[in-house]
This record gives C-alpha cells, structure tokens and sequence, in this order.
C-alpha cells in the first residue's frame, strides 16, 4: 500500500489516479495520521443488498385472506380515527 499526504492528492492526483489504475491501494495522511483510504476499483466485488421480498411477508401476516370492499372500507375508517381523508 502506498502513502501520500493531502497535498499529494490535490496537486499530483494524476499520479494517484494511474497507481489506482494498477490496482494499488493508497493511505491518505495528514500531518503523519492517516486520515483515509483510497482503493482501487475491483469489478464483481461490491456485493448488492438482497431485496426484499414484500409477497412473503404478506403472506405470513395475512395468508391467503381476501378484503371485501366493506372490510377494506371499515379498516381505512379505523386508521383514519374518523377524520376526512
């Protein structure tokens, strides 16, 4: 891993940008602390967050049940508390 300082990253950010080009990774410091990391970008390696699966939770709350449009109406009432909507 190299090391540079905030200076380096503002005044030869080219030289940063081909190191991370080769697949380099670089420790950003500050007055001799490292305040970050700048890594190189590695395809197929950012996970993505499973989605949700809205139908099953449905399912498990309410099952197989169907609303009537009275039971429906009934309900948007009693979430209302009697106020228009």
């Amino acid at each position: 891993m190299k090391t540079v300082t905030v200076r380096d990253l503002r005044n030869s950010f080219s030289m940063l940008e081909a190191w991370l080009s080769e697949g380099e990774d670089i420790c950003i410091e500050k007055r001799g602390q490292p305040i970050g990391f700048l890594t190189a970008w590695r395809p197929g390696v950012v996970p993505r967050p499973a989605k949700p699966d809205f139908a099953a939770r449905r399912r498990a709350i309410w099952g197989d049940r169907v609303f009537t449009e009275a039971e429906v109406a009934a309900m948007r009432v009693d979430e209302l508390g009697g106020e228009e909507g």
